[in-house]
Formats: structure tokens, C-alpha cells, sequence
């Protein structure tokens, strides 16, 4: 990165001058190149038009969930008690923490979800959630406005998004000639 006060020509990705000491970091802001980065810095969780919500409440069985994983062909219930998000419960969850407990159809959510988890605004960029995701290791991200839940994201939803804009990429594709 060249500095803006003395021009020199820094290492990139320095966060100071090497030369005259001048903080850097304002000025190293990430540039996208093509329209699938452009989107992921700029486009909103809300553009992925997020699924509502199908939701538990925390005493509700084990086996209620699973039977609404199955019938719904979703990945994560919200748990949600008196209209407030408190956990969530994945697939994973329910092969990680119940497989082989005796009786844990019978047994509320609330002893197999995830507490308090990560979430994401409406609007946040698709980098921010994207980054939530692989950092935290989710494939479900519930959305809030001012604090409610509003609906859920999966990293599927976040990779139909970018396989469709790199898509209408390629030569010869309708979008590309448009």
C-alpha cells in the first residue's frame, strides 16, 4: 500500500508506514474485483430473503423436534420461549448430544440445543454472516430485526447466492450477455 503522506510504497497490508509512520489501516479497505465479491461485501443478509422461522419452545420433546426436522426437511428449529431466541437446536445437536442417551425422545429440547446462540441482522453483509459461519463452525444462522427473530439462513442459502452470481458470469450465460 503506498502512503498517502509520504508515498511510500509499504508491504501490502501494513498497518503503518514503514517510512514515515502514518497509520494505514483507514486506507487498506478490501476493493472487490468481480460482482460474486462485490455481493458478499455489500449485499445484506436480507437478500437472501431468510426463511421464517419454524420454532420450538425449550419444553417441547426431543422427539417433537426431530419429527419437525424431518417433516420440514430443515436443518435447525429455533428455540424460542415467551417470543425471545434462547438456543437452537441443529441436526448435529441431536446426533452429537442425544445418540445413544436412553430415552432422550421423551426429554425437553432445551437438555440437547445450543444456548444462547450466534446471530445475524437483517442487515449485515453476507461476508459478516459468511464469516460467522465458518468461524464458528454453524450452517444455521438465525436473523434478527431490533432483537426478534425474523427468520434463519444456512450456508446452503449463502451458496445457491454466490453459485447463481458466479453463474451469470460465464460466458455465454443469459446474465452475462444482458
Amino acid at each position: 500500500m503506498i502512503c498517502p503522506s509520504c508515498n511510500f510504497n509499504n508491504v501490502p497490508g501494513a498497518d503503518q508506514c514503514v517510512n514515515c509512520q502514518h497509520d494505514l489501516a483507514p486506507h487498506d479497505r478490501p476493493v472487490a474485483i468481480d460482482r460474486v465479491q462485490r455481493s458478499l461485501m455489500e449485499d445484506t443478509v436480507a437478500s437472501l430473503c431468510p426463511r421464517d422461522p419454524v420454532t420450538l419452545p425449550p419444553s417441547a420433546s426431543l422427539a417433537e423436534a426431530m419429527a419437525v426436522l424431518l417433516d420440514r426437511n430443515i436443518g435447525a428449529l429455533p428455540i424460542v420461549e415467551a417470543g425471545v431466541l434462547v438456543g437452537i437446536l441443529s441436526e448435529r445437536d441431536v446426533l452429537l448430544e442425544a445418540a445413544g442417551v436412553e430415552g432422550c425422545n421423551r426429554r425437553p429440547v432445551s437438555d440437547f440445543m445450543t444456548r444462547g446462540p450466534e446471530t445475524v441482522r437483517e442487515n449485515d453483509t453476507l461476508a459478516f454472516a459468511l464469516h460467522k459461519m465458518d468461524s464458528g463452525g454453524y450452517r444455521h444462522l438465525p436473523v434478527t430485526r431490533d432483537g426478534r427473530l425474523v427468520g434463519i439462513v444456512s450456508v446452503r442459502d449463502l451458496m445457491r447466492h454466490v453459485t447463481r452470481l458466479a453463474a451469470a458470469s460465464w460466458p455465454g450465460s443469459q446474465a452475462a450477455e444482458d
